[in-house]
């Protein structure tokens, strides 16, 4: 993988020096700014294996076929174009956001705005449950590498999945790592992080801290020890006393970098094609850039959380989303 690649590079040619992680906070050196690194998913499954343990995550190009997830992709947005998030006359299926509405309106899961409308709070929520996305997350090429990658002869996927749609010039997803929100249950999991539809290098992707697992573990350690007195609710909760905005550990990436990471390792980060699967350790520390994206295509992904079956599982996450719920 090469350090040597730049912002500028990553953008194609784009005039923008600097990668905007959330708001208008969160620019990057250049030099602290590397590329993720694709397996293929015919790949020896020693060596999946392998990438995974030693980076924290793993990259799989391709691993769903390309018409099915384009098909859920389709089938969200159709659901969710009453409230007026695409552009009149598009196709649903390329997710062009609708530039003339209010962008705080259409923010989409954790970016700290829903919808006025209890109409369109409830498109959100029933998206969740569209027959379409829950076959969709049944998908034999997903659950079988799943099982493959763990060793499990049976899985568990946790009904609170994410399915966040990301506009243009909105606000992302701030700098954390999983374990922060599950903190009720002792068992590993595992995540996958789908994008259903293509993700331009400049469209809001997932980025991940290289490395970073091991800094996410000693950062949990010490959240531990300071949320030793709190009663059990407030020790699992990712939203304590010692937690950040919104459970996060930063809005700002440049800054996490630097302070926390002490300038070790780099941002790494990737275009992405509709197919494409990252999973993760529930350590790996990770974000993701801001939209901005040229054809003005809204990113959609979905966050997916495994354990093995009849393993101490965080039950809290055994419910479908809903806003509030304080997960």
């Amino acid at each position: 993988m090469s350090t040597t690649t730049t912002t500028t590079e990553i953008i194609h040619g784009q005039h923008q020096k600097r990668l905007t992680v959330k708001g208008i906070k969160g620019d990057i050196d250049d030099q602290h700014i590397g590329r993720l690194r694709p397996t293929p998913k015919d790949a020896p499954l020693s060596e999946l294996k392998q990438q995974l343990d030693e980076d924290g995550y793993l990259f799989i190009k391709n691993l769903i076929p390309r018409d099915d997830v384009l098909h859920v992709r389709q089938k969200y947005f159709e659901h969710y174009s009453p409230t007026g998030i695409l552009l009149p006359g598009t196709n649903p299926v390329d997710g062009v956001f609708n530039a003339t509405t209010d962008p705080a309106y259409h923010a989409g899961l954790g970016a700290g705005n829903l919808p006025s409308s209890e109409d369109d709070v409830e498109k959100l929520i029933s998206a969740h449950v569209l027959p379409d996305y829950l076959k969709f997350l049944d998908h034999p090429d997903l659950r079988a590498m799943v099982r493959a990658l763990m060793n499990w002869d049976r899985e568990i996927l946790l009904r609170r999945t994410l399915l966040r749609h990301n506009i243009p010039h909105g606000l992302s997803t701030g700098v954390h790592y999983d374990k922060l929100f599950l903190r009720d249950g002792g068992a590993y999991f595992l995540t996958a992080w789908v994008p259903i539809g293509d993700i331009a290098l400049n469209g809001g992707g997932l980025i991940y801290l290289s490395d970073s697992a091991g800094l996410g573990r000693e950062i949990e350690d010490d959240f531990t020890r300071r949320a030793a007195t709190l009663p059990e609710s407030e020790r699992v909760s990712a939203f304590n006393v010692n937690m950040g905005q919104f459970g996060q550990l930063s809005d700002d990436a440049g800054s996490f970098h630097v302070e926390w990471a002490k300038g070790k390792g780099k941002w790494l980060v990737s275009d992405f094609e509709a197919g494409d699967v990252v999973f993760h350790d529930p350590y790996t520390i990770h974000g993701s850039s801001r939209n901005e994206d040229a054809e003005g295509r809204i990113r959609l992904s979905t966050d997916l959380r495994f354990y093995e079956e009849g393993s101490d599982i965080d039950a809290r996450w055994m419910r479908y989303w809903t806003p509030g719920d304080g997960l």
